[in-house]
């Protein structure tokens, strides 16, 4: 979540600025550690937080070309600004070069624009300013943003055929409900004779869809454009995934699917020279509020010296393939590294799960919709094969 802040700092008077923080309470903290004094916190609407996205992982590349050519850091960003045409991005870009030009490091440049660099992008880069390993850090970022943007085009991918499936269907239902079957009900009023049940209910529900057209189009939008919002805050959206977090089969996908995002970012942090409990609250925003608790419970754990891989069973962080993974990279010293590969290795069984899902949903909700589909022309025509029958 983001939140709109505004503080006090001494010599520079009353400030305003953008903190990605999970709470309130977190976001005050965060702008306490660098020495404002704050006013006042006010969350976001998710709308405003997502109006204007930063190119992060395409400025990263750029960024790194340049860099691997032999440019300085300041010359990078100020070749990056001249050729950026939109405003909002050069402007930040700008101001990085800027705050490097006054002598900060660029970690504390990057973090006065929360909007662009998130904290995990921040603390990266700070990371390699102690062993001057910028370009390494730039591409294990890189590779990080670009294998969890790969796996979610992998599920976006798998969900297009049902919901093209869903969408072409139900239009097709909606024409012959709202335009087919009226005109049938009237050529039925013109002929007479009395009509099977069911087919007097379909003729009533189309001349309904055809009478009341606008009024359920504007319901309708109504309807879905207030889920749209509700979901879009932060209690509506808790209670949403809550639900899905219940469903059988769905529900331990999902959390899945943010096991393998928490290993893969911690993973990140501790090859990028993070200690391990920094980068366990580091990470927190990113799992759901079902295992975010447990997250801090594990975190104090360690802090009292607790192993990692026990902590994390005892809350329940951890699968048994991870569990058995996490406890030879402890064995062997290298933790950040068997974190990705334990990431690496649920992406792959999400992606599995997910195609197979579509091979079976993809017929199963085609046959669905073709028996709708077919229940309705039969019902329309059933008055005429009766008809047809008393004629022989």
């Amino acid at each position: 979540m983001r939140f709109q802040v505004k503080a006090l700092k001494p010599g520079a008077g009353v400030q305003s600025f953008v903190v990605d923080a999970a709470s309130q309470a977190e976001a005050t903290r965060l702008a306490g550690e660098d020495g404002f004094a704050v006013l006042s916190v006010s969350q976001l609407p998710a709308l405003a937080a997502r109006a204007a996205r930063f190119p992060l992982l395409l400025v990263n590349h750029e960024l790194l070309a340049l860099l691997q050519s032999g440019v300085s850091v300041i010359e990078a960003l100020e070749t990056l600004t001249e050729k950026e045409p939109r405003a909002n991005i050069r402007r930040v870009l700008a101001q990085v070069a800027a705050r490097l030009r006054e002598g900060k490091p660029l970690s504390a440049a990057l973090k006065e624009q929360p909007d662009a660099f998130p904290p995990l992008y921040v603390a990266t880069i700070r990371a390699s300013e102690r062993t001057s390993a910028l370009e390494e850090a730039l591409q294990r970022y890189i590779a990080y943003q670009t294998q969890l943007e790969g796996l979610r085009d992998k599920l976006i991918n798998a969900a297009i055929y049902p919901l093209l499936l869903i969408s072409v269907g139900g239009l097709v239902i909606v024409f012959l409900m709202g335009y087919v079957v009226p005109r049938f009900s009237h050529i039925y009023e013109d002929v007479g004779g009395n009509l099977p049940w069911m087919s007097r209910l379909l003729l009533a529900w189309g001349n309904l869809l055809h009478d009341h057209a606008m009024l359920l189009l504007t319901v309708l939008i109504g309807v879905v454009g207030i889920f749209w919002l509700a979901v879009r805050q932060s209690r509506p959206a808790a209670w949403l995934g809550d639900a899905l977090w219940r469903l059988p089969a769905l529900g331990e996908r999902i959390r899945l699917f943010q096991l393998a995002r928490f290993y893969r970012t911690l993973g990140m942090l501790q090859r990028g020279g993070i200690a391990i409990v920094p980068a366990l609250d580091m990470v927190g925003g990113l799992l759901a509020p079902a295992l975010r608790d447990g997250l801090a419970s594990a975190a104090q754990r360690v802090r009292e010296g607790m192993p990692l891989s026990t902590a994390m069973e005892e809350y329940g962080l951890v699968t048994p393939v991870a569990l058995r993974m996490l406890r030879v990279g402890e064995r062997a010293g290298n933790v950040g590294e068997m974190m990705e590969n334990i990431a690496t290795f649920h992406d792959v069984e999400i992606t599995r799960w997910a195609e197979r899902f579509t091979r079976l949903f993809g017929p199963l909700l085609m046959l669905v919709i073709g028996v709708l589909i077919g229940l309705i022309v039969v019902l329309m025509y059933l008055p005429v094969f009766q008809l047809a029958e008393s004629l022989q």
